[in-house]
């Protein structure tokens, strides 16, 4: 079964949009860490440049994945630099922990 993974970069204030654009659309699961970097806009103030942000990972099928992406993009665009970057990498494949089976599309 193919699969995509959708990562996701964004200011850590439109956290919260986000959230509830992917709610809307129903995603099924979606893991947020806490993240620290530089990139495009960087904090030449702080002594290693680094802001804070979030990072976002969402697996799905691919027929799903442009969609995510583009709200993704609406929810968290500002239009300044620094608002991040989404890339979707292909996966080969997914498996649970605790089944030790190949996840299915319904169950992540």
């Amino acid at each position: 079964m193919e699969w995509k993974k959708i990562v996701a970069i964004i200011r850590r204030d439109k956290l919260r949009d986000v959230e509830e654009c992917l709610k809307d659309l129903r995603v099924n699961g979606i893991s947020v860490t806490r993240g620290k970097g530089y990139g495009e806009y960087a904090n030449f103030f702080s002594s290693d440049w680094c802001v804070m942000h979030a990072r976002i990972e969402i697996y799905c099928e691919p027929s799903r994945a442009d969609g995510i992406m583009q709200a993704i993009m609406e929810a968290a665009h500002t239009g300044s630099a620094g608002d991040g970057i989404v890339a979707l990498i292909p996966v080969e494949k997914l498996y649970r922990i605790r089944s030790k089976t190949e996840a299915k599309y319904e169950e992540v």
